[in-house]
């Protein structure tokens, strides 16, 4: 066997490892008695459990042919009973290359499958009242593909513009898979075309940001109320004139990050407070996952941007219905397409990228045994 696959088994033996000791743990009569903790190791139990039983197919394969290849190699054994013993070879190693490939696969991506609700940030930039339009896009080829997906979209605070584009808009994606498809998006988009505002037909370049933040479950962020600050104030819209004649407005401000959340968009405060608390939320889990992303991979081999709303990764020229990914160098002449929600070729470029990525690592960091690619 070689270096790379020993390297790999002996990940997945300590993970199996780590599956028994969680079963074990879920066994104790003291951690039933602790909820929280109950939960948390359910959940990394059902995380992992997928590949531990693979990888226990995987030893019995193994097992099988060793097995077979003793009876082969052996002179006590009839004629019949070798031919038996080399059709079992056959058939069970074509399955053992195809478990340890599953295998690999999984480890380097399970960590993106179970995140299944992202908060998107979607920011108008440079291109005045036309960054704002290609904003609205950006929302509605997101929103597309979702739908395309089954996937459930939920806005929660918008500020529109003078001509229908959005200055800001914050919403929620919930449904299976939704991080490992949509957690590339995160950064610079610049467009080049003619905007509606143009009357000579010159194009123009403009820009927006986005941010793709994974929604996590209160079970795996505590915040302290103590750290957070919230202001109540009345709602203001657009051009400043009141939304109602009631304190709804909810400001939370998170000591220990400077992290600020402002939602105004429900006439009722208890539902402007529960949104402000999810963005909150999202966005320290964010911050304090990317420092230990950073702290666990120091180099970033496996990144495809950082996610930084400073980084362009992405240019939509509309004059030749091109769109191109900077990150990956890969151009598609089928813009017009993917702005209306056709995502799906340019998110599986991206993700087998970053797979191949993943892989690479996982091989040169002994250490790293399910990188982060996002």
């Amino acid at each position: 066997m070689n270096p790379e696959n020993d390297h790999l088994l002996a990940l997945l033996d300590e993970i199996d490892a780590r599956y028994e000791q969680i079963e074990q743990q879920i066994s104790d009569p003291a951690v039933a008695r602790e909820p929280s903790k109950l939960i948390a190791l359910s959940k990394e139990r059902g995380k992992i459990r997928p590949i531990v039983l693979k990888y226990r197919e995987y030893k019995k394969a193994a097992s099988d042919i060793a097995d077979a290849k003793h009876i082969t190699e052996g002179s006590a054994a009839d004629a019949d009973l070798r031919a038996m013993a080399e059709e079992e070879i056959e058939q069970l190693t074509p399955r053992k290359e195809q478990l340890l490939e599953e295998m690999l696969n999984t480890l380097v991506m399970a960590d993106d499958m179970h995140i299944d609700s992202v908060i998107v940030e979607i920011r108008a930039g440079t291109g005045g009242e036309e960054a704002a339009l290609f904003a609205r896009d950006l929302y509605e080829m997101y929103n597309r593909y979702a739908a395309d997906r089954r996937w459930r979209v939920e806005q929660l605070d918008f500020s529109p513009s003078d001509m229908g584009g959005f200055r800001e808009i914050v919403f929620n994606i919930k449904g299976e898979g939704v991080w490992a498809e949509l957690g590339y998006e995160g950064g610079g988009h610049r467009v080049q075309r003619v905007p509606e505002t143009e009357a000579q037909g010159r194009i123009h370049t403009s820009a927006a940001t986005v941010a793709v933040l994974p929604e996590p479950e209160e079970v795996d962020i505590q915040i302290n109320p103590a750290d957070v600050i919230e202001s109540v104030c009345r709602a203001g819209g657009p051009g400043g004139q009141n939304v109602n004649k009631v304190s709804s407005a909810i400001r939370l401000e998170h000591v220990p990050t400077g992290i600020t959340v402002s939602m105004r968009e429900e006439a009722s405060q208890h539902k402007n407070r529960a949104k402000a608390w999810r963005i909150l939320r999202s966005r320290v889990f964010e911050l304090y996952e990317g420092k230990r992303r950073a702290e666990r991979d120091s180099q970033r081999r496996s990144m495809i941007g950082s996610g930084d709303r400073s980084e362009k990764i992405r240019t939509y020229n509309f004059p030749q219905n091109r769109v191109t990914d900077h990150r990956i160098g890969l151009s598609l002449y089928n813009l017009d397409k993917i702005i209306a929600g056709d995502m799906g070729e340019l998110v599986a470029a991206l993700r087998e990228y970053d797979r191949q990525q993943r892989v690479k690592n996982l091989h040169l960091s002994p250490k790293a045994a399910a990188p982060t690619a996002k």
